[in-house]
């Protein structure tokens, strides 16, 4: 594996822990072609910014290595409850807003990654969808989570891998998808030929 330079297009902490825990060797470059979304279809969302943050770092990779050969990650998660896309918190309030709608409900997590691969000169994405069941949380709960650092950059206002967990009823489906970064599937399909 890494027989090409692996660029991650992300500047998440989680998805890099991730890619390091299985041993992928690459190199960091963010993308500032993120933009807000407040509705929509949420596959649909999460896919198109993951694409265009790929095609951004794909650009500026292919002006800084020439002729090289190398592949571009990127990815993009969304929560959503009822279809409703529920953002990284613009303050406080609207986190409190957030957990008040996941509390006693079961939503999805959507995660889009985009893989460019210069030998195929190609973009490929897949979509993982994990079903989370949160518990019922009290005033109280959801106060005390807000006084944390966890909730505000966010999709969906929590962090499963951190403090909310106590909360987690269930899940079904990819937990590292809801972490941010769907890194089996990535590697099995798009990593382990590299």
């Amino acid at each position: 594996m890494n027989n090409i330079k692996i660029i991650l297009a992300s500047a998440s902490p989680r998805r890099k822990e991730l890619l390091e825990q299985i041993g992928v060797g690459f190199e960091i470059a963010v993308s500032d072609k993120e933009t807000a979304i407040d509705g929509g279809d949420p596959v649909e969302a999460c896919r198109t910014q993951a694409y265009n943050k790929a095609v951004d770092i794909v650009e500026k990779s292919k002006l800084k290595y020439g002729d090289k050969d190398f592949a571009v990650i990127s990815a993009d998660t969304i929560v959503a409850i009822d279809k409703k896309i529920l953002g990284k918190p613009k303050d406080k309030s609207d986190a409190r807003k957030m957990l008040k709608a996941l509390s006693g409900r079961t939503h999805r997590v959507y995660t889009a990654v985009c893989v460019y691969n210069s030998l195929k000169d190609s973009y490929e994405s897949f979509v993982e969808d994990t079903t989370v069941e949160v518990a019922s949380l009290s005033s109280e709960e959801i106060e005390d989570y807000l006084e944390k650092k966890e909730p505000y950059d966010k999709a969906g206002a929590y962090a499963i891998q951190g403090y909310f967990l106590r909360y987690i009823v269930g899940i079904e489906g990819d937990y590292y998808n809801v972490m941010g970064l769907p890194v089996g599937r990535l590697y099995r399909e798009y990593l382990k030929e590299l």
